[in-house]
């Protein structure tokens, strides 16, 4: 059984990293359907900022965090598939920040034996969002040329594999050389840097003969949104999967139509993980492409609980490359 009281990481109020406490909780058992679970690794993610910050209102006080990994301890009631002593991950369960989770079974998936607990609270979120991006909001075929922003951080490095993967010709953007040379090692075809560039679109038109990309994979938002539009293509797509810089103003949607007929989106996981069946078609290849080795993860940051306003902070001042993680 667990301690009668275990850390987590507690949002006390809405407002910066400084809000962020641990603190001892007790535990309570699984109920119908939930697993009791003993966290080895947290993932970090902006989501958890926008939670933190009262964009996306949760009241307070919560336990921060929406992904990890770890071994069930207990099992509730009508759980088949998910013994004690399983190695799970998931990413979608509010309360991942602490030492002890309760996960609803419906969320969780279980980890295969070759991938490390820490890799697999690194792609449930990102890994999943890599793949239904480039499968489902734009099915990347052989022969298209894609733009992945950020290509360095936790879900542009997959991006760039999983695009290099299905055939695509990849371009990407940086804001540092080393964070460029790492989108290269990693199959990127041309790298642009933020800070070395005036007019990015213009840049993406000459590297492809002035017709432009297919899709534009843009987790940034506001400061590249406008160049994301202007690099695509005739019918390209935009798929607007964040908003590291802040969020896109509203704009006109009749830009679209003298632009090339553009398509706009704002996908989110849930929406592509929303049935069992495709939670686990997902999961699945992401995490057996990492156990393949097929599929590369950086963890660029490991912090106690303790150090977890740090790791925001980092995280939000883009300091970091590939993936941050609690550890509990």
């Amino acid at each position: 059984m667990p301690a009668s009281t275990h850390p987590a990481l507690i949002v006390t109020e809405h407002g910066g990293p400084d809000v962020l406490r641990v603190e001892q909780r007790e535990p309570r058992a699984p109920e119908g359907g939930e697993l009791l679970v003993r966290v080895e690794a947290a993932g970090v993610n902006f989501v958890d900022t926008y939670q933190r910050e009262g964009v996306y209102p949760v009241p307070t006080p919560f336990v921060l965090g929406s992904e990890g990994a770890g071994t069930v301890e207990a099992v509730g009631s009508d759980v088949t598939g998910f013994p004690a002593g399983a190695r799970v991950a998931w990413s979608q369960t509010l309360g991942s920040a602490a030492t002890l989770a309760l996960v609803p079974a419906g969320d969780a998936v279980l980890v295969p034996d070759a991938v490390a607990a820490t890799d697999a609270a690194a792609v449930m979120l990102q890994g999943m969002t890599a793949h239904y991006l480039v499968n489902s909001t734009y099915q990347v075929r052989a022969g298209d040329t894609v733009l992945v922003h950020a290509a360095a951080g936790g879900v542009g490095q997959l991006l760039v594999q999983l695009a290099k993967a299905a055939g695509a010709t990849v371009l990407a953007t940086a804001s540092t050389e080393e964070k460029a040379a790492k989108a290269r090692s990693l199959g990127a075809d041309r790298v642009f840097n933020y800070t070395e560039i005036d007019d990015l679109a213009t840049a993406v038109r000459e590297a492809t003969d002035g017709i432009g990309v297919a899709a534009v994979y843009d987790g940034v938002g506001k400061s590249t949104f406008d160049a994301s539009l202007a690099s695509l293509r005739r019918r390209g797509t935009l798929a607007l999967f964040g908003a590291a810089s802040g969020p896109v103003p509203p704009f006109d949607l009749q830009r679209l139509n003298p632009a090339g007929s553009l398509f706009v989106t704002r996908p989110t996981l849930k929406h592509y993980i929303a049935t069992r069946a495709e939670l686990e078609e997902r999961a699945t290849a992401v995490l057996g492409a990492v156990a393949a080795g097929t599929l590369k993860v950086e963890i660029g940051g490991r912090y106690p609980l303790a150090d977890a306003a740090r790791a925001y902070e980092d995280l939000q001042g883009r300091r970091t490359t590939g993936k941050l993680l609690l550890i509990p």
